[in-house]
């Protein structure tokens, strides 16, 4: 039976930890085109740290109801970087990378309390600082999945751009040609229960690291 009142309580927990990372996902994306050449980011207003502005309704519903989830992708003109196809790459991983900062940024304020003893608590907790230690504890999960969903080689997540700029010229355009499916595949595989099995191992492993568990 659902009961609104722990959706709610978990849901405060989850939601700074979603928005920080979907803020610092996107800031970076378009931090690090901005100092490879292109402004586009900047002169667009996303590079801000106003979460709002990086809010995809769908993405974040997904973040929300599950591991899985986007923002509203950064505009970047591969164009206008100075070397395209390495700085494509870099702007790419940019996002993931400051996930994973974020995630160990988080773990390692948690192992400054107890948080095993909080996290066999209640969620409502006796104690002021279990809704600290478990926003801590969300937060590195969250960060950690959402890096390693984006670094799915699938075209358009990041890692697809990844695989892109690493390609040779001539796959990497042959590559390029399947992203107006991408979209698609990535909902038949999110749908289908695949993206699930396929990134819980290295989410639970990267997680467990960052933790100490």
């Amino acid at each position: 039976m659902f009961d609104l009142t722990q959706f709610i309580l978990n849901l405060s927990v989850r939601l700074p930890a979603i928005l920080a990372a979907l803020t610092f996902h996107e800031y970076a994306h378009g931090w690090v085109a901005d100092k490879r050449g292109d402004p586009t980011a900047r002169l667009s207003g996303r590079l801000t740290w106003n979460p709002l502005a990086h809010l995809d309704p769908i993405g974040t519903l997904a973040l929300i109801l599950t591991p899985i989830g986007w923002a509203k992708p950064v505009p970047v003109n591969f164009d206008n970087l100075r070397h395209p196809r390495r700085d494509m790459v870099l702007v790419a991983a940019a996002g993931p990378g400051a996930n994973l900062v974020l995630a160990s940024v988080c773990a390692w304020l948690l192992r400054q309390f107890d948080w095993t003893e909080a996290m066999s608590e209640s969620a409502l907790g006796l104690s002021w600082l279990t809704p600290v230690q478990l926003m801590l504890y969300k937060s590195v999960l969250i960060n950690v999945a959402l890096a390693v969903f984006n670094l799915i080689p699938l075209l358009p997540l990041d890692g697809g751009r990844v695989m892109a700029g690493l390609l040779p010229p001539r796959q990497a355009a042959s590559y390029g040609r399947l992203e107006r499916y991408g979209f698609v595949i990535l909902m038949v595989l999110i749908f289908s229960g695949a993206v699930e099995r396929l990134i819980w191992p290295p989410i639970a492993l990267v997680a467990g690291l960052l933790l100490g568990a």
